[in-house]
């Protein structure tokens, strides 16, 4: 906009997007607490991943819904690490 001094609505226009979403700015809460809860609920039950470590939190009284569990926990790199299955040698 700045460079071709063009205004705001005809800018947006010649995008295709609305004025209201050129201004929008997300307001999505700190995790920083949830995360250090997070992690130290996932040290001791190492083997939990996060829907049931989610049913902990909600259990704590934490008002949550599973996709922000899941968002902290990914971000976090809390991944449950997978089982090696043993080969069994075929006969």
């Amino acid at each position: 906009m700045t460079i071709y001094a063009l205004g705001v609505t005809r800018a947006c226009g010649l995008i295709g997007i609305s004025r209201s979403l050129f201004r929008y700015a997300a307001k999505r809460p700190d995790d920083g607490e949830l995360l250090a809860r997070l992690t130290a609920l996932a040290g001791q039950k190492r083997r939990y991943g996060y829907r049931r470590l989610h049913v902990l939190l909600r259990r704590e009284g934490w008002t949550l819904n599973w996709k922000r569990t899941y968002r902290v926990y990914h971000a976090a790199g809390l991944m449950v690490r997978r089982r090696k299955r043993k080969r069994i040698a075929g006969v």
